[in-house]
């Protein structure tokens, strides 16, 4: 009845629709990993053309705490073309953060568009959903289409379309309408180079830093040193990875900020190999809040984030008060380092990072 329901809106409407939706399918016992039960469960995802045809189904790849539910026996490439902007690949809300299918997806198929539904819980500073929905865009070059499962006690809020210079998003955590976004943005036909000349500043070593301390992130130990005063040149290391900082107010606010430095492996809420160098605003004025969620800030800071990443794959985040997105003036490699820098955000900043995932060592 649903995939009926969902073919006769996509053929009345004339539109190409994507859904989510669990499906079962019947085993065998032969069969090593069949269910007791004698099938399997799966968290899918289905495309109807305009004529109401099913085009695609994608089968989740990676679960999260979703007990109920198989692993396909293999990985799903999904896609499905279009007479408007090509081919559309698809995937589900956690596998935007593994190499499969994911990137794998993105990369064999030379995709510009993709269909993502999630039910992705918000967790601040660095993977609030349009934060992280916004960078995926960004670090591929490519058009997202995101809708997210609209749950503000759950935390489940975020959704939008993306492009790599643009995004129209929803996140409201106050009520509990959900909203239809609508958007007209340019089909993405070839890769982008960006020019970094401009970006580069200077580093030199001088007296008196700031005092490293370490302070819970994201469930990982970060280590940080205090962003103070008008302007200053920072730098933290981590293992391998060293993070830069050259940054500028006008204003000095009551916040305190500070740059933090992560290099291995996360292991709370799924494992994954995280490189990341995050300059974010604290809970409050102690270092021990640093790392907290926060949703609010007033500074207005001028900075180039910079680090010398050990992975290709880097996704530039830029949140900034109330849960708004900006974009960097520039980013991109510089002689081995991954570069990011803004002059002036829209709003008082929350989080800037480079977060990097090494899938190898996952």
């Amino acid at each position: 009845q649903v995939l009926q329901r969902l073919s006769c809106m996509a053929l009345k409407n004339k539109i190409f629709l994507v859904a989510n939706l669990g499906t079962k399918q019947p085993c065998e016992h032969t069969d090593p990993r069949c269910p007791s039960d004698g099938r399997y469960q799966f968290n899918t995802n289905v495309a109807f053309n305009d004529d109401g045809m099913l085009v695609a189904t994608y089968r989740k790849h990676n679960l999260y705490f979703e007990y109920a539910l198989d692993t396909p026996p293999e990985v799903d490439y999904a896609l499905f073309d279009t007479p408007f902007a090509g081919k559309f690949g698809m995937f589900t809300c956690f596998d935007i953060l593994f190499f499969e299918p994911a990137v794998n997806l993105i990369k064999q198929y030379n995709l510009k568009q993709v269909v993502y539904p999630a039910a992705w819980m918000n967790q601040l500073p660095l993977l609030s959903a349009v934060e992280f929905q916004q960078a995926f865009a960004t670090a591929f070059n490519i058009n997202i289409l995101a809708a997210n499962i609209h749950h503000p006690t759950l935390g489940m809020t975020g959704s939008g379309i993306y492009t790599p210079v643009k995004s129209f998003i929803y996140h409201n955590m106050e009520s509990y309408g959900g909203k239809l976004i609508v958007a007209e943005i340019p089909v993405i036909t070839t890769g982008y180079e960006t020019n970094w000349e401009k970006t580069l500043g200077r580093v030199s070593e001088k007296g008196n830093e700031p005092p490293l301390f370490f302070a819970e992130m994201m469930y990982d130990n970060f280590t940080f040193i205090p962003v103070w005063g008008e302007k200053g040149e920072l730098q933290v290391c981590a293992n391998t990875l060293c993070c830069y900082l050259n940054y500028q107010r006008a204003v000095l606010t009551d916040e305190l900020y500070a740059l933090g430095v992560f290099d291995g492996l996360h292991t709370v809420h799924g494992t994954y190999y995280v490189q990341a160098c995050a300059l974010v605003k604290c809970g409050g004025l102690s270092f021990s809040t640093c790392g907290q969620e926060v949703t609010d800030a007033a500074a207005l800071i001028d900075f180039q984030l910079w680090g010398n990443m050990s992975t290709p794959y880097i996704f530039p985040l830029l949140l900034t008060s109330g849960i708004t997105l900006d974009f960097a003036d520039y980013m991109g490699w510089k002689n081995n380092h991954y570069f990011m820098s803004k002059n002036r955000t829209s709003s008082g900043l929350l989080t800037a990072a480079l977060y990097g995932r090494w899938y190898e060592k996952d």
